[in-house]
């Protein structure tokens, strides 16, 4: 081969590789758009058939006159035979011939129609059906699509150790262990001020009944003791000069 047909043929296999990429990467768009496609060919196929059963309606209704006629022109035949009118019956009569061809004609397109109209309304089921199972394999391509494109990214962004989602998880790892390290300072802190520091020695004064605190409630119960006493002599009080009243009146 010379070199301008190896350079042909690199020409058409690389043609041939991109063009199937591109169908590739757009292969679920290009799929709704056949089924789209598809279903305006099944509306148009409705439209058809409903053509087709508004013609096997009309030729039933012509049926039915043409047979309305022919019995019509029989009795007038009858008719005209009992009157002994040779000639005006086969007239008659050869307009019965004619509404009888007629009559085949009308019922041979009326089984025209329904087998026509039958086999439009089978072919739209299973296209129909068949554009559904389409339907479903479009939902499940996209569906799966969406979680390998999911599952790529979490493994894009985990996969090295400078990543978005390590450095994150890292700079929590760092802001808790801070976290950490200020509660321990301050429970550190407060022990610390209960052994040594002014709270340790007024803790200490307390248990001992030293300082202003000490007694604070054996006072208050002194004081209200005390204010109790005095409102009850104060009612003996009262008692009393009212009994030494009531004396003096009587």
């Amino acid at each position: 081969m010379s070199v301008i047909g190896k350079i042909a043929t690199l020409i058409k296999g690389s043609a041939r590789e991109l063009g199937e990429s591109i169908v590739d990467a757009n292969g679920v768009r290009i799929y709704e758009q056949e089924i789209r496609e598809a279903r305006d060919a099944i509306a148009q196929a409705k439209s058809d058939l409903t053509g087709v059963m508004a013609k096997e309606m009309q030729s039933a209704r012509e049926i039915e006159r043409v047979r309305a006629e022919v019995t019509r022109l029989e009795n007038l035949t009858l008719e005209a035979l009992d009157k002994e009118k040779e000639s005006l019956a086969e007239e008659v009569a050869a307009k019965v011939a004619e509404q009888e061809a007629e009559l085949e004609k009308q019922t041979q397109l009326h089984a025209e129609y329904a087998v026509q109209a039958n086999r439009l309304k089978e072919l739209i089921k299973a296209s129909e059906a068949k554009v559904r199972e389409h339907e479903r394999e479009v939902q499940m391509a996209k569906t799966t699509e969406s979680v390998y494109k999911a599952t790529q990214t979490i493994s894009d962004s985990i996969g090295a150790s400078g990543s978005k989602l390590m450095s994150a998880r890292e700079s929590l790892e760092r802001i808790k262990k801070r976290h950490e390290d200020l509660t321990d300072r301050m429970n550190a802190a407060e022990t610390l001020d209960r052994e040594l520091g002014t709270r340790a020695l007024e803790e200490r004064l307390k248990e001992a009944g030293i300082g202003e605190d000490a007694h604070r409630k054996e006072k208050v119960l002194e004081r209200l003791r005390a204010r109790r006493e005095k409102k009850a002599a104060e009612v003996v009080d009262t008692a009393a000069d009212t009994a030494t009243s009531t004396e003096a009146k009587a």
